[in-house]
Protein backbone atom coordinates (compact mmCIF):
# COMPACT_ATOMS: atom_id res chain seq x y z
CA UNK A 1 0.00 0.00 0.00
CA UNK A 2 1.46 3.21 -1.04
CA UNK A 3 1.67 6.12 1.22
CA UNK A 4 -1.22 8.15 -0.18
CA UNK A 5 -3.39 5.04 0.00
CA UNK A 6 -2.64 4.07 3.56
CA UNK A 7 -3.40 7.83 4.40
CA UNK A 8 -6.89 7.61 2.85
CA UNK A 9 -7.43 4.51 4.63
CA UNK A 10 -6.45 5.73 8.11
CA UNK A 11 -8.58 8.84 7.86
CA UNK A 12 -11.76 7.07 6.44
CA UNK A 13 -11.31 4.67 9.42
CA UNK A 14 -10.81 7.53 11.96
CA UNK A 15 -14.03 9.04 10.45
CA UNK A 16 -16.06 5.89 10.69
CA UNK A 17 -15.27 5.54 14.29
CA UNK A 18 -15.90 9.23 15.28
CA UNK A 19 -19.46 9.85 17.34
CA UNK A 20 -21.84 12.29 15.09
CA UNK A 21 -24.74 13.16 15.83
CA UNK A 22 -27.64 11.26 14.40
CA UNK A 23 -28.67 12.18 10.90
CA UNK A 24 -32.43 12.13 11.74
CA UNK A 25 -32.84 12.60 15.73
CA UNK A 26 -34.87 9.55 17.10
CA UNK A 27 -37.07 10.74 20.73
CA UNK A 28 -39.32 8.86 23.19
CA UNK A 29 -42.24 10.20 24.55
CA UNK A 30 -40.49 12.17 27.38
CA UNK A 31 -38.04 13.36 25.52
CA UNK A 32 -34.78 11.01 25.59
CA UNK A 33 -33.31 10.85 22.25
CA UNK A 34 -29.93 9.79 20.38
CA UNK A 35 -27.37 12.40 20.77
CA UNK A 36 -24.35 10.55 18.99
CA UNK A 37 -23.85 7.48 16.50
CA UNK A 38 -20.95 5.50 16.24
CA UNK A 39 -20.30 3.03 13.59
CA UNK A 40 -18.30 1.17 14.75
CA UNK A 41 -17.42 -1.73 11.90
CA UNK A 42 -20.37 -3.27 9.68
CA UNK A 43 -22.15 -4.34 12.17
CA UNK A 44 -21.46 -2.76 14.99
CA UNK A 45 -23.43 0.51 16.49
CA UNK A 46 -23.01 2.41 19.46
CA UNK A 47 -25.77 5.29 20.33
CA UNK A 48 -25.35 7.62 22.82
CA UNK A 49 -28.60 8.42 24.80
CA UNK A 50 -29.63 11.70 26.64
CA UNK A 51 -32.20 10.07 29.27
CA UNK A 52 -34.50 12.04 31.91
CA UNK A 53 -34.55 8.45 33.44
CA UNK A 54 -30.84 8.81 34.05
CA UNK A 55 -30.26 12.50 34.09
CA UNK A 56 -27.92 11.99 31.98
CA UNK A 57 -26.56 10.39 28.98
CA UNK A 58 -25.64 6.09 28.64
CA UNK A 59 -24.30 4.57 25.73
CA UNK A 60 -25.58 1.45 24.13
CA UNK A 61 -24.02 -0.99 21.82
CA UNK A 62 -26.55 -2.53 18.56
CA UNK A 63 -25.49 -5.56 16.50
CA UNK A 64 -27.74 -5.20 13.42
CA UNK A 65 -28.24 -7.98 11.10
CA UNK A 66 -27.44 -8.85 7.56
CA UNK A 67 -30.00 -6.46 5.42
CA UNK A 68 -30.39 -3.60 8.30
CA UNK A 69 -30.29 0.01 6.81
CA UNK A 70 -31.66 2.83 8.75
CA UNK A 71 -34.88 3.89 8.25
CA UNK A 72 -35.43 1.00 5.41
CA UNK A 73 -39.28 0.64 6.98
CA UNK A 74 -38.09 -3.29 8.41
CA UNK A 75 -38.09 -4.60 11.73
CA UNK A 76 -36.58 -7.47 13.36
CA UNK A 77 -36.71 -9.44 16.54
CA UNK A 78 -34.47 -7.96 19.42
CA UNK A 79 -31.94 -9.80 21.78
CA UNK A 80 -31.51 -7.95 24.78
CA UNK A 81 -28.04 -9.07 26.10
CA UNK A 82 -27.21 -7.37 29.76
CA UNK A 83 -23.42 -6.98 31.50
CA UNK A 84 -23.20 -7.62 35.18
CA UNK A 85 -21.66 -5.76 38.03
CA UNK A 86 -18.96 -3.39 38.43
CA UNK A 87 -17.71 -4.53 34.56
CA UNK A 88 -15.74 -1.94 33.47
CA UNK A 89 -16.16 -2.81 30.05
CA UNK A 90 -20.00 -2.10 30.61
CA UNK A 91 -21.97 -2.20 26.90
CA UNK A 92 -19.28 -3.00 25.26
CA UNK A 93 -18.60 -6.59 27.59
CA UNK A 94 -20.10 -8.69 25.25
CA UNK A 95 -19.13 -8.23 22.14
CA UNK A 96 -15.15 -7.77 24.07
CA UNK A 97 -15.32 -11.18 26.03
CA UNK A 98 -17.49 -12.94 23.89
CA UNK A 99 -18.01 -14.07 20.66
CA UNK A 100 -21.64 -12.67 20.22
CA UNK A 101 -20.88 -10.74 16.83
CA UNK A 102 -19.55 -14.05 15.28
CA UNK A 103 -22.71 -16.00 16.97
CA UNK A 104 -25.44 -13.87 15.86
CA UNK A 105 -23.92 -12.94 11.79
CA UNK A 106 -26.17 -15.31 10.07
CA UNK A 107 -29.05 -14.55 12.42
CA UNK A 108 -32.21 -12.27 11.80
CA UNK A 109 -31.92 -10.55 15.44
CA UNK A 110 -31.26 -6.78 16.64
CA UNK A 111 -28.88 -7.68 19.44
CA UNK A 112 -29.25 -4.58 22.18
CA UNK A 113 -26.60 -4.06 25.03
CA UNK A 114 -27.30 -1.58 26.89
CA UNK A 115 -25.29 0.42 29.75
CA UNK A 116 -27.08 -0.51 32.86
CA UNK A 117 -24.39 1.37 35.33
CA UNK A 118 -21.51 0.06 37.28
CA UNK A 119 -24.76 -1.51 39.71
CA UNK A 120 -27.49 0.05 38.66
CA UNK A 121 -29.14 -3.39 39.23
CA UNK A 122 -31.99 -3.18 36.62
CA UNK A 123 -33.91 -1.27 38.99
CA UNK A 124 -35.44 2.61 39.99
CA UNK A 125 -33.16 3.31 42.55
CA UNK A 126 -35.68 4.78 45.57
CA UNK A 127 -32.94 7.15 47.32
CA UNK A 128 -35.42 7.34 50.64
CA UNK A 129 -37.33 8.95 48.56
CA UNK A 130 -35.73 12.30 48.07
CA UNK A 131 -34.98 11.37 44.17
CA UNK A 132 -36.38 9.41 41.73
CA UNK A 133 -32.96 9.13 39.46
CA UNK A 134 -31.57 6.66 38.48
CA UNK A 135 -34.51 4.61 36.97
CA UNK A 136 -32.44 2.17 34.81
CA UNK A 137 -35.93 0.39 34.25
CA UNK A 138 -37.39 3.67 32.56
CA UNK A 139 -34.64 4.01 30.60
CA UNK A 140 -33.90 0.48 28.87
CA UNK A 141 -37.70 -0.57 29.14
CA UNK A 142 -39.05 2.66 28.00
CA UNK A 143 -37.24 5.03 26.56
CA UNK A 144 -34.66 3.13 24.78
CA UNK A 145 -37.55 0.54 23.68
CA UNK A 146 -39.26 3.42 21.86
CA UNK A 147 -36.11 4.69 20.42
CA UNK A 148 -35.24 1.27 19.36
CA UNK A 149 -38.81 1.01 17.48
CA UNK A 150 -39.03 3.79 16.29
CA UNK A 151 -35.34 4.53 14.43
CA UNK A 152 -33.23 1.72 14.67
CA UNK A 153 -35.74 -1.49 13.00
CA UNK A 154 -36.61 -2.94 16.48
CA UNK A 155 -40.06 -5.60 16.27
CA UNK A 156 -42.57 -6.56 18.47
CA UNK A 157 -40.91 -9.76 19.39
CA UNK A 158 -38.27 -9.84 21.75
CA UNK A 159 -35.81 -12.12 24.47
CA UNK A 160 -33.42 -11.08 27.02
CA UNK A 161 -30.88 -12.54 28.66
CA UNK A 162 -28.28 -11.63 31.12
CA UNK A 163 -25.50 -12.70 33.49
CA UNK A 164 -24.92 -12.19 37.37
CA UNK A 165 -26.59 -8.83 38.04
CA UNK A 166 -28.09 -8.81 34.35
CA UNK A 167 -29.30 -12.24 34.83
CA UNK A 168 -31.08 -11.08 37.73
CA UNK A 169 -32.17 -7.76 35.69
CA UNK A 170 -33.50 -10.11 32.85
CA UNK A 171 -36.11 -11.55 35.54
CA UNK A 172 -36.72 -8.63 37.24
CA UNK A 173 -37.96 -6.86 33.80
CA UNK A 174 -39.92 -9.90 32.38
CA UNK A 175 -41.86 -9.80 35.45
CA UNK A 176 -42.71 -6.15 35.25
CA UNK A 177 -43.74 -6.38 31.27
CA UNK A 178 -45.30 -9.94 31.63
CA UNK A 179 -45.36 -10.96 27.41
CA UNK A 180 -43.27 -8.63 26.27
CA UNK A 181 -39.94 -10.88 26.04
CA UNK A 182 -41.12 -14.37 24.72
CA UNK A 183 -38.14 -15.68 26.47
CA UNK A 184 -35.76 -15.02 29.68
CA UNK A 185 -32.49 -16.65 29.96
CA UNK A 186 -30.30 -15.94 33.55
CA UNK A 187 -26.82 -16.96 33.99
CA UNK A 188 -25.09 -16.97 37.14
CA UNK A 189 -27.31 -14.75 38.28
CA UNK A 190 -29.51 -14.20 42.39
CA UNK A 191 -32.91 -14.31 41.27
CA UNK A 192 -34.04 -14.06 45.23
CA UNK A 193 -32.04 -10.96 46.23
CA UNK A 194 -33.80 -12.05 49.83
CA UNK A 195 -32.54 -14.82 50.43
CA UNK A 196 -30.67 -15.14 53.72
CA UNK A 197 -27.34 -12.87 53.28
CA UNK A 198 -28.12 -11.66 49.83
CA UNK A 199 -29.51 -8.00 51.12
CA UNK A 200 -26.04 -7.51 52.86
CA UNK A 201 -23.82 -8.59 49.93
CA UNK A 202 -26.08 -6.17 47.86
CA UNK A 203 -25.07 -3.43 49.93
CA UNK A 204 -21.27 -4.26 50.27
CA UNK A 205 -21.32 -4.20 46.39
CA UNK A 206 -23.07 -0.72 46.17
CA UNK A 207 -20.80 0.58 48.96
CA UNK A 208 -17.52 -0.64 47.05
CA UNK A 209 -18.96 1.52 43.76
CA UNK A 210 -19.22 4.61 46.04
CA UNK A 211 -22.88 4.39 47.60
CA UNK A 212 -21.85 4.03 50.96
CA UNK A 213 -25.70 5.44 52.35
CA UNK A 214 -27.68 2.03 53.58
CA UNK A 215 -30.87 1.78 51.50
CA UNK A 216 -30.20 3.80 48.75
CA UNK A 217 -31.43 1.49 46.69
CA UNK A 218 -34.50 -0.49 47.46
CA UNK A 219 -34.37 1.01 51.28
CA UNK A 220 -34.02 -1.23 54.29
CA UNK A 221 -34.62 -5.01 53.42
CA UNK A 222 -36.69 -5.32 56.80
CA UNK A 223 -38.10 -1.44 57.12
CA UNK A 224 -38.86 -1.74 53.48
CA UNK A 225 -39.51 -4.93 53.21
CA UNK A 226 -42.72 -4.44 50.57
CA UNK A 227 -40.50 -2.93 48.45
CA UNK A 228 -37.68 -5.16 48.26
CA UNK A 229 -40.03 -8.41 47.74
CA UNK A 230 -41.62 -5.56 44.38
CA UNK A 231 -38.03 -5.90 43.36
CA UNK A 232 -37.52 -9.57 43.48
CA UNK A 233 -38.50 -11.94 41.04
CA UNK A 234 -38.53 -15.05 43.25
CA UNK A 235 -41.85 -13.55 45.10
CA UNK A 236 -43.25 -12.89 40.98
CA UNK A 237 -42.86 -15.95 39.35
CA UNK A 238 -46.68 -16.05 38.52
CA UNK A 239 -45.71 -13.33 36.02
CA UNK A 240 -43.20 -15.48 34.21
CA UNK A 241 -45.82 -17.94 33.05
CA UNK A 242 -46.13 -17.98 29.31
CA UNK A 243 -42.21 -16.88 28.87
CA UNK A 244 -39.57 -19.53 27.58
CA UNK A 245 -37.12 -19.83 30.49
CA UNK A 246 -33.55 -20.93 30.99
CA UNK A 247 -31.49 -20.73 34.27
CA UNK A 248 -27.76 -21.83 34.75
CA UNK A 249 -24.59 -21.38 36.71
CA UNK A 250 -21.70 -23.31 37.97
CA UNK A 251 -20.40 -24.67 41.12
CA UNK A 252 -17.42 -22.07 41.28
CA UNK A 253 -15.10 -24.72 41.17
CA UNK A 254 -12.20 -24.02 38.73
CA UNK A 255 -13.34 -25.85 35.11
CA UNK A 256 -12.43 -26.82 31.44
CA UNK A 257 -12.87 -23.33 30.13
CA UNK A 258 -10.82 -21.48 32.57
CA UNK A 259 -7.07 -20.29 32.30
CA UNK A 260 -4.91 -22.15 34.34
CA UNK A 261 -2.50 -19.41 34.77
CA UNK A 262 -4.75 -16.98 35.76
CA UNK A 263 -6.67 -16.64 39.32
CA UNK A 264 -10.27 -16.97 39.51
CA UNK A 265 -13.22 -14.87 40.54
CA UNK A 266 -13.78 -16.66 44.45
CA UNK A 267 -15.55 -19.48 43.98
CA UNK A 268 -18.16 -18.69 46.83
CA UNK A 269 -19.70 -15.86 44.12
CA UNK A 270 -20.70 -18.17 41.14
CA UNK A 271 -21.49 -20.98 44.28
CA UNK A 272 -23.57 -19.10 46.11
CA UNK A 273 -25.65 -18.14 42.29
CA UNK A 274 -25.82 -21.68 41.95
CA UNK A 275 -28.06 -22.28 45.20
CA UNK A 276 -29.87 -19.52 44.40
CA UNK A 277 -30.73 -19.84 40.91
CA UNK A 278 -31.75 -23.83 41.97
CA UNK A 279 -33.90 -22.58 44.74
CA UNK A 280 -35.80 -20.35 42.11
CA UNK A 281 -36.55 -23.18 39.87
CA UNK A 282 -37.59 -24.98 42.27
CA UNK A 283 -39.88 -22.29 42.88
CA UNK A 284 -40.71 -22.17 39.39
CA UNK A 285 -41.40 -26.14 38.92
CA UNK A 286 -43.89 -25.77 42.40
CA UNK A 287 -45.53 -23.18 40.88
CA UNK A 288 -46.19 -25.14 37.60
CA UNK A 289 -43.78 -22.64 35.42
CA UNK A 290 -41.59 -25.02 32.80
CA UNK A 291 -38.12 -23.79 32.75
CA UNK A 292 -35.01 -25.05 31.46
CA UNK A 293 -31.84 -25.44 33.53
CA UNK A 294 -27.92 -26.17 33.31
CA UNK A 295 -26.40 -26.22 36.60
CA UNK A 296 -23.23 -27.56 35.96
CA UNK A 297 -19.80 -28.43 37.99
CA UNK A 298 -17.07 -27.57 38.01
CA UNK A 299 -17.43 -23.75 36.54
CA UNK A 300 -16.98 -20.24 38.05
CA UNK A 301 -18.18 -16.90 37.70
CA UNK A 302 -16.59 -16.14 34.55
CA UNK A 303 -16.77 -15.02 30.72
CA UNK A 304 -15.68 -18.42 28.81
CA UNK A 305 -18.82 -19.75 31.16
CA UNK A 306 -21.27 -17.09 29.79
CA UNK A 307 -20.73 -17.12 26.57
CA UNK A 308 -21.24 -21.06 26.58
CA UNK A 309 -24.21 -20.67 28.31
CA UNK A 310 -25.34 -18.02 25.93
CA UNK A 311 -24.87 -20.75 23.41
CA UNK A 312 -26.54 -23.23 25.19
CA UNK A 313 -29.51 -21.65 25.50
CA UNK A 314 -30.11 -20.08 22.26
CA UNK A 315 -32.68 -22.53 21.24
CA UNK A 316 -34.57 -21.50 24.05
CA UNK A 317 -33.91 -17.43 23.29
CA UNK A 318 -34.56 -18.22 19.15
CA UNK A 319 -37.82 -19.71 19.76
CA UNK A 320 -38.99 -17.16 21.84
CA UNK A 321 -37.57 -14.64 19.23
CA UNK A 322 -39.71 -16.94 16.53
CA UNK A 323 -36.44 -17.51 14.39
Amino acid sequence: MNRRAAVLAAVTLAAALTPTAAAQPVSADDGARVVAETRVDERTIDLRVESPALGATAPVRLLVPQGWEPGAGRSWPVLWLLHGCCEPADYESWTRFTDVAAFTADQPVLVVMPSGGAIGMYSDWWNWGLSDRPDWREFHMVELWQILQRGYGAGDRAAIAGLSMGGYGALEYATRFPGRFGAVASYSAAPNVLAPGLPEVTQLNLISQGFPVWGLLWGDPWLNRARWRDHNPYDKVDLLRGARLYISAGDGARGPLDDAGKPIVPGLLESVALTNSRGFADKLRRSGIPATTDFYTPGTHSWPYWERALRRSWPVLADGLGI
